[in-house]
């Protein structure tokens, strides 16, 4: 009975884990409404209609939840949508109260995630390393098609050079 009294005392089982199976749910619960929201619901002109919602952590005391969102533009574009956000949170963490049934509501704080345009960049820049590797490849592909002639060439003459002496000799 000591070591359930201690394990109270420090927290242990009064809440979830953060990796726990409820956890994951609530993350997955809350950026589904989040996305809606922002997407249909939201009339702020400073938020980019490209708005994509990556990925919740909700803290697992459910005080706090990080946003990590994705914008489509320029800096200037990300640096309003993300101040259109934060002045619409509370409106949106009215609605996350009211479609979802937790014991607390999370503060939402917004975090801009730069992975997808990480991404859209590796692959342009793999893109073009392709491009002149079949560049180059065309190039060598060209020069050996070049040497390729340059033999026929060159054993049509020695055939037409043994030819005329073929002629000769008879």
């Amino acid at each position: 009975m000591n070591l359930l009294s201690d394990a109270r005392k420090k927290g242990i089982g009064d809440s979830m884990r953060k990796n726990s199976i409820k956890n994951t749910r609530i993350n997955a619960e809350v950026q589904k409404v989040l996305s809606t929201l922002i997407s249909r619901e939201i009339k702020d002109p400073r938020i980019n209609p490209m708005t994509s919602v990556i990925a919740v952590e909700v803290a697992p005391d459910l005080k706090t939840a990080k946003i990590y969102i994705s914008v489509l533009g320029d800096e200037e574009s990300k640096k309003n949508t993300k101040l259109g956000l934060k002045s619409a949170s509370s409106f949106m963490r009215s609605q996350l109260a009211k479609m979802l049934n937790l014991r607390n509501t999370p503060e939402l704080t917004f975090i801009m995630d730069t992975s997808i345009e990480y991404g859209v960049h590796m692959t342009h820049l793999i893109n073009e390393v392709n491009k002149s590797l079949n560049r180059d490849e065309e190039e060598l592909q060209d020069q050996n098609d070049i040497k390729d002639d340059d033999e026929i060439e060159d054993e049509d003459e020695e055939e037409d050079i043994s030819d005329a002496y073929d002629d000769g000799e008879e």
